[in-house]
């Protein structure tokens, strides 16, 4: 009796434990995951040792990729600064949310509107704590700033890092008027801070915003205002890469991210945070040594060619993700906010956006459909083209080209008298969307 007692306490016992493990990985696959997204200024495709370059040394990307997922056809929807950032946080084309036309400036009247969803505004429904850290460029007066848009704190530059008079000797810049302000939340803490420190007050910013919601969801934008010339790196970094003052800038971002995966390590926060590292366009060629790489991909900032939108992304979010993991399909800055939406239970906006959820692609399932196609516009908001499946049409003032962009990343070779058919049928697509941009385009933020 003893015995047949004993048993049934045992059996008792081993079904609670096993019913409080079912609920406790219930828990864990339900908690809301932290999103960290590090958007680098200015990295090309080429500038990292995981993406082919021969002489960047770039060791805690490299982990991540191995760690998580290399995705080779990531695109942004606009080759410069602000309208990049634009999509990114509002999943829309820049089109959509009136900020198309080039980059905003210190004077500049227009900003964000403070009435588009951002990624921060739909998680803070979600109860998470929100930082943006390092720069903006979605309006510098503070109606446009970061703590009107979402997010709890901000910590950084409103604009780029070259925009100060104190910086325009180096590059034959314009003649800008204007000081570089380092703010916290509305207020301006410094004028032209020494930016040669600029990477590491960043990166200790996001590292001490971690620990502190450590306990909490959060969603950290780390945004580095380089490798945005000009080009800084602390003493620890000056001198030590053989690809000079960019390769020391570089190289020094590439820390960063490691003191961030090492922070979210050393608190167990690996497992339940995504972290996206990314560019916010191609690289600025026109300074040559001091500027980036494209790798095998023709043009750079500011153009429609695959230098321009196409750039280096890394997904990491470890037993999540598949590490090692390669992924080809395409996808855009603009399919974050709906994926991290999906995978925090989050309400999309309301307004129209022009993303989709592309979480299954993150975490390795195999891609049955074809990609939305994606458009090309301008630095300043021009249509030029359109890609669909493998192809790419691209119409650059009178001159039409048609890429087959599986079997010619570098843009080399053009099909146009071959497929004739193609380029119509493109053309068609490319003007229909476009169209409903246009009829359903929403007001820019006016001061």
């Amino acid at each position: 009796m003893k015995k047949i007692s004993g048993l049934v306490i045992l059996l008792f016992l081993f079904g609670v434990r096993g019913h409080s493990q079912k609920l406790k990985s219930k828990v864990e696959i339900g908690k809301n995951p932290n999103i960290v997204i590090i958007y680098t200024d200015d990295l090309g495709y080429g500038d990292l040792s995981s993406y082919g370059n021969p002489t960047l040394h770039t060791p805690e990307l490299d982990k991540m990729v191995a760690e998580g997922m290399k995705l080779s056809q990531f695109y942004v929807a606009a080759p410069v600064c602000t309208p990049s950032r634009a999509s990114l946080l509002t999943g829309s084309y820049p089109k959509r949310v009136g900020l198309e036309k080039g980059v905003l400036f210190p004077s500049s009247k227009t900003g964000l509107n403070p009435e588009e969803k951002t990624i921060a505004e739909i998680l803070k429904e979600k109860d998470y704590a929100t930082a943006c850290i390092g720069k903006w460029h979605l309006g510098y007066q503070e109606k446009f700033l970061p703590i009107n848009q979402g997010f709890d704190i901000f910590y950084g530059i409103p604009f780029s890092n070259d925009m100060s008079r104190k910086e325009q000797d180096i590059y034959g810049n314009k003649n800008y008027k204007w000081q570089l302000p380092l703010m916290s939340q509305k207020d301006t803490i410094e004028l032209d801070p020494n930016q040669q420190y600029l990477t590491k007050r960043l990166t200790h910013k996001a590292v001490d915003f971690i620990k502190k919601n450590k306990s909490t969801p959060f969603f950290l934008y780390l945004a580095h205002p380089m490798p945005h010339i000009p080009l800084y790196a602390s003493e620890k970094f000056q001198n030590t890469s053989i690809r000079g003052k960019y390769g020391d800038t570089v190289e020094e971002i590439d820390w960063s991210v490691g003191e961030v995966l090492k922070t979210l390590k050393k608190y167990d926060l690996e497992r339940n945070t995504l972290v996206i590292f990314t560019s916010d366009n191609g690289p600025w060629k026109v300074f040559k040594t001091d500027g980036g790489s494209a790798g095998p991909l023709r043009g750079g900032k500011g153009t429609t060619w695959e230098g321009g939108t196409r750039v280096p992304c890394i997904a990491w979010w470890p037993g999540k993700i598949p590490s090692g993991s390669f992924q080809t399909k395409v996808i855009t800055n603009m399919d974050l906010l709906p994926t991290i939406a999906s995978l925090c239970g989050a309400d999309l906006p309301k307004k129209d956006i022009d993303g989709v959820d592309v979480s299954s692609a993150l975490f390795g399932e195999k891609q049955k459909e074809e990609s939305k196609p994606f458009l090309y516009y301008s630095s300043k908001g021009e249509l030029q083209g359109i890609r669909k499946g493998k192809y790419k049409l691209l119409i650059i003032e009178d001159d039409t080209f048609l890429f087959d962009l599986e079997s010619d990343i570098s843009e080399a070779y053009s099909l146009t008298e071959m497929f004739p058919e193609k380029i119509i049928e493109l053309k068609k697509i490319m003007m229909e969307i476009d169209t409903d941009l246009n009829l359903n385009k929403r007001e820019v933020g006016k001061l």
